[in-house]
């Protein structure tokens, strides 16, 4: 007949499915927020990196035609493991991406209008792909 623990305990259960998936389906909002129909390319002087979960950030000065300093911030689509996977593990993305690096971005802006992208590609002045679309390996 019908048991009271048991559809309890299956209702329970049911909910917790749902709850856990909310952040799951919510953390993926990259079409929400850049606008990957556009793309933007800036040179510019790494300022910082973090290799750091769920995407590391990469932190540009760039100079505009009025001479005004925007600090972009820009986030890899990877994560540390598979930047690691692709050959760029901690310390040679730090050496790659040192503060006082001259690079050429190009990333999708985001939607906001706000100095922050999505990185497409990232090349050093020596014309060496760091990470991206563009990446070297």
């Amino acid at each position: 007949m019908f048991d009271r623990k048991k559809a309890s305990v299956l209702v329970s259960l049911m909910v917790c499915l749902v709850v856990a998936s909310v952040p799951t389906l919510a953390h993926h909002g990259t079409n929400i927020s850049y606008d990957r129909t556009v793309t933007v390319t800036v040179e510019g002087v790494v300022t910082g990196f973090r290799y750091i979960n769920p995407h590391p950030p990469i932190f540009v000065d760039v100079t505009g035609e009025s001479g005004k300093v925007t600090n972009w911030t820009l986030e890899t689509g990877p994560t540390p493991y598979t930047l690691a996977l692709r050959g760029w593990n901690k310390s040679r993305s730090e050496e790659a991406l040192m503060p006082g690096t001259v690079v050429t971005v190009t990333m999708s802006p985001s939607r906001a209008g706000t100095p922050v992208g999505l990185l497409r590609s990232i090349v050093n002045e020596e014309g060496e792909a760091i990470f991206g679309e563009n990446r070297t390996r």
